[in-house]
């Protein structure tokens, strides 16, 4: 495995695992366990799983001037061609 493409991996998901969390409605979750209303948290949490989650993250990467989706493998693989491979 190439180092700089596990390093980018990490990394990317590390944002994203922030990225999710900023987007979870914590305050309506923390709201309904404290209400002892847990139907309506199950139901929540039910329904993080289709928030538009992925939309967001290519947005972020378009804005950052970052490959969208898998897209960065390929310039990790012309930088290996490039770079690495002369070394």
């Amino acid at each position: 495995i190439n180092r700089l493409a596990a390093w980018v991996v990490g990394s990317r998901a590390t944002l994203k695992a922030l990225l999710q969390s900023m987007l979870a409605p914590i305050s309506d979750l923390k709201k309904a366990e404290q209400e002892g209303n847990y139907t309506k948290r199950l139901a929540v949490t039910e329904e993080l799983k289709s928030y538009p989650f992925g939309a967001v993250w290519d947005y972020y990467c378009q804005e950052s001037g970052v490959p969208v989706g898998a897209d960065w493998l390929n310039e990790i693989v012309s930088y290996e061609k490039d770079v690495l491979l002369k070394r």
